[in-house]
């Protein structure tokens, strides 16, 4: 072996060696295979009488990611109440903020967001429910000031769409993926049960369900049977279910922080 290809194959295994360390300080322990992340939007009347009453009978954990929707939010037949928000809480489910007016980050200043935020925050103190510490974009829009304003407010995770799995060691922890279960079609049954089967090698995936169903916005509809069919799937099949708040148990976030940057290519859901 010439000098100049040791000089290549040393090169080329520091930067092996450098990748590896980074991951491992960015993964605090091994993701393991069939791990899933379950997160509701909008405060769907549902998500208190169907949904949280099935996730318990297999013992799984989700994030609920609750507004104020303008401008029926009064409407109990199609939201959830404050009360019934703190019940889940007192489950052991975590209660997490999607702005109180929905409204996309695009469309705020950095000071309205921060409003925003606080008052979803302020209800959670006043209700004596957990602080939020991961968010969910309104319409999975997304941009560099809404990141900066979730930094400084030392918010964990953020959800965003994409239709692909979470890469703890690639993708920003502010910006993170997900697939959509709407829709009734044996496609879109068959596209949800292909997702979950992408929880393996290190990518764990997260799943955006709006109302089961949503009598608020029919368009983003899980339908009940279906619901309950995934999450027999994932009970049968032996899948880890978590909430967003728990993949702290394996991702660093303060370095991922440090050492992903922000990249907003691919995010968009598909449907």
């Amino acid at each position: 072996m010439s000098y100049k290809q040791a000089l290549v194959r040393y090169a080329i295994l520091l930067l092996l060696t450098t990748a590896c360390t980074t991951s491992r300080q960015i993964v605090r322990k091994q993701v393991p295979d069939k791990l899933v992340v379950l997160t509701f939007d909008d405060a769907s009347a549902s998500h208190a009488s169907l949904v949280a009453p099935l996730l318990q009978k297999y013992n799984f954990g989700a994030t609920f990611f609750v507004c104020e929707f303008p401008p029926d939010f009064d409407d109990k037949t199609k939201y959830m109440s404050w009360e019934q928000m703190q019940q889940l809480d007192k489950a052991g489910f975590e209660v997490a903020s999607h702005t109180r007016t929905h409204t996309h980050v695009t469309k705020m200043s950095k000071d309205r967001f921060k409003e925003e935020l606080a008052y979803i925050e302020n209800k959670c103190r006043e209700l004596g429910m957990k602080q939020p510490e991961t968010f969910a974009y309104p319409g999975y829009s997304t941009n560099l000031a809404a990141i900066e304003v979730l930094q400084e407010k030392s918010y964990q995770f953020a959800r965003a769409g994409g239709s692909r799995p979470y890469s703890p060691a690639i993708d920003h922890p502010y910006l993170i993926p997900s697939y959509s279960t709407t829709g009734a079609t044996d496609s879109d049954k068959e596209r949800v049960l292909q997702a979950m089967q992408q929880a393996k090698d290190g990518k764990i995936v997260v799943f955006t369900i709006h109302g089961v169903p949503d009598i608020a916005h029919d368009w983003v509809t899980t339908p009940p049977e279906l619901f309950e069919e995934y999450m027999k799937y994932l009970h049968d099949n032996k899948y880890r279910v978590i909430a967003l708040r728990d993949l702290k148990k394996y991702v660093n976030t303060e370095q991922a922080l440090e050492q992903i940057a922000p990249d907003f290519r691919n995010l968009v859901n598909k449907p």
